[in-house]
Protein backbone atom coordinates (compact mmCIF):
# COMPACT_ATOMS: atom_id res chain seq x y z
CA UNK A 1 0.00 0.00 0.00
CA UNK A 2 1.52 3.39 -1.01
CA UNK A 3 2.44 5.83 1.75
CA UNK A 4 0.08 8.73 2.33
CA UNK A 5 1.31 12.04 0.89
CA UNK A 6 -0.90 14.10 3.19
CA UNK A 7 0.81 16.72 5.33
CA UNK A 8 1.70 15.42 8.76
CA UNK A 9 1.17 17.41 11.95
CA UNK A 10 4.45 18.31 13.68
CA UNK A 11 4.06 19.37 17.29
CA UNK A 12 5.86 22.59 18.22
CA UNK A 13 7.26 20.93 21.32
CA UNK A 14 9.47 18.89 18.99
CA UNK A 15 10.74 21.85 16.95
CA UNK A 16 11.29 24.37 19.75
CA UNK A 17 13.82 22.32 21.72
CA UNK A 18 16.90 23.68 19.97
CA UNK A 19 15.64 27.27 20.15
CA UNK A 20 14.89 26.87 23.84
CA UNK A 21 18.35 25.47 24.50
CA UNK A 22 19.98 28.40 22.66
CA UNK A 23 17.91 30.89 24.68
CA UNK A 24 18.86 29.19 27.93
CA UNK A 25 22.54 29.26 26.93
CA UNK A 26 22.34 32.96 26.01
CA UNK A 27 20.61 33.73 29.33
CA UNK A 28 23.29 31.88 31.32
CA UNK A 29 26.19 33.42 29.37
CA UNK A 30 24.87 36.97 29.80
CA UNK A 31 24.48 36.46 33.55
CA UNK A 32 27.96 34.98 33.83
CA UNK A 33 29.49 37.89 31.90
CA UNK A 34 27.65 40.40 34.10
CA UNK A 35 29.51 38.94 37.07
CA UNK A 36 32.93 39.07 35.40
CA UNK A 37 33.15 42.50 33.77
CA UNK A 38 33.09 46.06 35.07
CA UNK A 39 31.00 47.60 32.29
CA UNK A 40 28.01 46.48 30.23
CA UNK A 41 27.30 48.43 27.04
CA UNK A 42 24.18 48.28 24.87
CA UNK A 43 25.09 48.90 21.23
CA UNK A 44 23.18 49.16 17.96
CA UNK A 45 24.44 48.11 14.54
CA UNK A 46 24.05 49.77 11.16
CA UNK A 47 24.37 47.58 8.05
CA UNK A 48 25.18 44.38 9.92
CA UNK A 49 28.06 42.34 8.48
CA UNK A 50 29.29 39.25 10.33
CA UNK A 51 32.80 39.68 8.90
CA UNK A 52 33.27 43.06 10.56
CA UNK A 53 31.64 41.94 13.79
CA UNK A 54 34.24 39.14 13.94
CA UNK A 55 36.95 41.77 13.52
CA UNK A 56 35.59 43.64 16.53
CA UNK A 57 35.47 40.43 18.58
CA UNK A 58 39.14 39.81 17.71
CA UNK A 59 40.10 43.39 18.58
CA UNK A 60 38.43 43.04 21.98
CA UNK A 61 39.49 39.50 22.82
CA UNK A 62 39.44 40.39 26.52
CA UNK A 63 35.76 41.36 26.31
CA UNK A 64 32.54 39.59 25.31
CA UNK A 65 29.89 40.46 22.74
CA UNK A 66 26.38 39.03 22.60
CA UNK A 67 24.08 39.59 19.65
CA UNK A 68 20.94 37.51 20.20
CA UNK A 69 17.30 37.75 21.22
CA UNK A 70 16.79 41.04 23.01
CA UNK A 71 14.00 39.64 25.21
CA UNK A 72 16.30 36.91 26.50
CA UNK A 73 19.15 39.36 27.15
CA UNK A 74 16.78 41.76 28.92
CA UNK A 75 15.45 38.96 31.10
CA UNK A 76 19.01 37.93 31.99
CA UNK A 77 19.88 41.45 33.10
CA UNK A 78 16.55 41.99 34.84
CA UNK A 79 13.57 44.04 33.72
CA UNK A 80 12.58 45.43 37.12
CA UNK A 81 14.17 46.00 40.51
CA UNK A 82 12.61 42.78 41.77
CA UNK A 83 14.39 40.53 39.25
CA UNK A 84 17.54 42.45 38.25
CA UNK A 85 20.78 40.48 38.33
CA UNK A 86 22.83 43.35 39.76
CA UNK A 87 21.68 46.48 41.63
CA UNK A 88 20.06 49.00 39.23
CA UNK A 89 20.94 46.85 36.18
CA UNK A 90 17.29 46.91 35.11
CA UNK A 91 17.84 50.59 34.18
CA UNK A 92 19.85 49.35 31.19
CA UNK A 93 17.15 47.10 29.72
CA UNK A 94 14.96 49.89 28.23
CA UNK A 95 17.80 50.41 25.73
CA UNK A 96 17.52 46.78 24.55
CA UNK A 97 15.20 47.40 21.62
CA UNK A 98 15.76 47.10 17.90
CA UNK A 99 18.93 45.72 16.27
CA UNK A 100 21.08 45.79 19.41
CA UNK A 101 23.56 43.69 21.36
CA UNK A 102 25.49 43.63 24.63
CA UNK A 103 29.20 44.40 25.01
CA UNK A 104 30.87 43.34 28.28
CA UNK A 105 34.29 44.78 29.08
CA UNK A 106 36.55 45.98 31.87
CA UNK A 107 38.19 48.60 29.67
CA UNK A 108 37.45 52.23 30.51
CA UNK A 109 34.32 53.65 28.81
CA UNK A 110 36.33 56.57 27.40
CA UNK A 111 38.52 54.18 25.40
CA UNK A 112 35.54 52.14 24.19
CA UNK A 113 33.56 55.19 23.07
CA UNK A 114 36.55 56.72 21.28
CA UNK A 115 37.24 53.48 19.42
CA UNK A 116 33.70 52.95 18.16
CA UNK A 117 33.07 56.58 17.28
CA UNK A 118 35.94 56.26 14.79
CA UNK A 119 35.17 52.70 13.64
CA UNK A 120 33.46 52.36 10.25
CA UNK A 121 33.71 49.85 7.40
CA UNK A 122 32.34 50.57 3.93
CA UNK A 123 30.69 47.70 2.06
CA UNK A 124 28.28 47.07 -0.78
CA UNK A 125 24.66 47.92 -0.10
CA UNK A 126 21.94 45.33 0.30
CA UNK A 127 18.36 45.64 -0.86
CA UNK A 128 16.08 47.62 1.41
CA UNK A 129 18.41 50.45 2.41
CA UNK A 130 18.42 53.99 0.95
CA UNK A 131 21.02 54.99 -1.62
CA UNK A 132 23.59 57.42 -0.24
CA UNK A 133 24.35 58.95 -3.66
CA UNK A 134 23.10 59.19 -7.21
CA UNK A 135 24.96 56.86 -9.56
CA UNK A 136 24.63 57.35 -13.32
CA UNK A 137 26.42 55.39 -16.04
CA UNK A 138 27.18 57.61 -19.05
CA UNK A 139 26.09 56.82 -22.60
CA UNK A 140 28.50 55.02 -24.88
CA UNK A 141 30.75 52.09 -24.17
CA UNK A 142 30.13 50.78 -20.65
CA UNK A 143 33.26 50.50 -18.51
CA UNK A 144 33.86 48.29 -15.48
CA UNK A 145 33.64 51.24 -13.06
CA UNK A 146 30.62 52.76 -14.80
CA UNK A 147 32.24 56.12 -15.51
CA UNK A 148 33.77 56.57 -12.06
CA UNK A 149 37.24 56.47 -13.68
CA UNK A 150 38.55 58.07 -16.85
CA UNK A 151 38.20 55.76 -19.86
CA UNK A 152 41.97 55.49 -20.28
CA UNK A 153 42.26 54.24 -16.69
CA UNK A 154 39.44 51.72 -16.96
CA UNK A 155 38.57 48.65 -19.01
CA UNK A 156 35.43 47.98 -21.02
CA UNK A 157 32.80 45.76 -19.42
CA UNK A 158 33.20 42.21 -20.82
CA UNK A 159 30.68 41.43 -23.55
CA UNK A 160 29.74 38.25 -21.68
CA UNK A 161 28.07 40.40 -18.99
CA UNK A 162 25.78 42.28 -21.37
CA UNK A 163 22.86 39.89 -20.91
CA UNK A 164 23.31 40.03 -17.14
CA UNK A 165 23.22 43.83 -16.80
CA UNK A 166 20.29 43.99 -19.22
CA UNK A 167 18.45 41.51 -16.98
CA UNK A 168 19.09 43.89 -14.07
CA UNK A 169 17.45 46.79 -15.92
CA UNK A 170 20.16 48.47 -17.99
CA UNK A 171 19.03 49.08 -21.60
CA UNK A 172 22.32 47.90 -23.08
CA UNK A 173 23.17 46.34 -26.42
CA UNK A 174 26.21 44.80 -28.07
CA UNK A 175 27.96 46.84 -30.78
CA UNK A 176 31.04 45.24 -32.34
CA UNK A 177 31.60 43.20 -29.21
CA UNK A 178 31.25 46.20 -26.87
CA UNK A 179 28.53 46.73 -24.24
CA UNK A 180 26.91 50.05 -25.14
CA UNK A 181 24.26 52.44 -23.77
CA UNK A 182 22.44 54.81 -26.14
CA UNK A 183 21.69 57.25 -23.31
CA UNK A 184 22.85 57.86 -19.76
CA UNK A 185 21.42 55.31 -17.33
CA UNK A 186 20.75 56.20 -13.69
CA UNK A 187 21.11 53.12 -11.52
CA UNK A 188 19.79 54.92 -8.44
CA UNK A 189 19.12 58.35 -7.03
CA UNK A 190 20.18 59.50 -3.59
CA UNK A 191 17.50 58.52 -1.07
CA UNK A 192 15.99 55.76 -3.26
CA UNK A 193 15.17 52.54 -1.43
CA UNK A 194 17.41 50.08 -3.26
CA UNK A 195 16.10 46.85 -4.78
CA UNK A 196 18.06 43.69 -5.56
CA UNK A 197 18.75 44.65 -9.19
CA UNK A 198 20.14 48.03 -8.18
CA UNK A 199 22.39 46.56 -5.49
CA UNK A 200 23.65 43.94 -7.96
CA UNK A 201 24.59 46.67 -10.44
CA UNK A 202 26.23 48.80 -7.77
CA UNK A 203 28.35 45.85 -6.68
CA UNK A 204 29.29 45.00 -10.25
CA UNK A 205 30.51 48.58 -10.83
CA UNK A 206 32.33 48.73 -7.50
CA UNK A 207 30.11 51.34 -5.86
CA UNK A 208 29.89 50.79 -2.08
CA UNK A 209 27.10 52.59 -0.23
CA UNK A 210 26.78 50.80 3.13
CA UNK A 211 28.74 51.75 6.26
CA UNK A 212 29.00 49.14 8.99
CA UNK A 213 28.95 51.01 12.30
CA UNK A 214 28.52 50.16 15.95
CA UNK A 215 26.87 52.89 18.04
CA UNK A 216 27.03 52.69 21.81
CA UNK A 217 23.70 53.65 23.35
CA UNK A 218 24.27 53.33 27.10
CA UNK A 219 26.41 51.50 29.64
CA UNK A 220 26.24 50.19 33.20
CA UNK A 221 29.09 50.49 35.69
CA UNK A 222 29.43 47.76 38.31
CA UNK A 223 31.43 50.12 40.54
CA UNK A 224 28.88 52.95 40.67
CA UNK A 225 25.80 50.80 39.85
CA UNK A 226 24.68 53.56 37.50
CA UNK A 227 23.57 53.61 33.87
CA UNK A 228 24.95 56.35 31.59
CA UNK A 229 23.31 57.25 28.28
CA UNK A 230 25.93 57.90 25.63
CA UNK A 231 23.81 60.48 23.79
CA UNK A 232 23.54 62.63 26.94
CA UNK A 233 27.34 62.49 27.32
CA UNK A 234 27.81 63.76 23.77
CA UNK A 235 25.44 66.65 24.38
Amino acid sequence: MPKSKRAKVVHLSKTDKKGKELSQKLFANVREAANNYQYIFVFSVENMRNTYLKEVRTEFADSRIFFGKTKVMAKALGQAASDEHLPNLSALTPHLNGNVGLFFTSQEPKNILEYFSAYSKTDFARAGIPATQTFTIPAGVVYSRGGELAAEDDIALPHSLEATVRKWGMPTKLVKGKVVLDTDYTVCKEGDMLNSHQTALLKMFGVAMADFKIDMKAYYSAATQEVTEVSSMEE
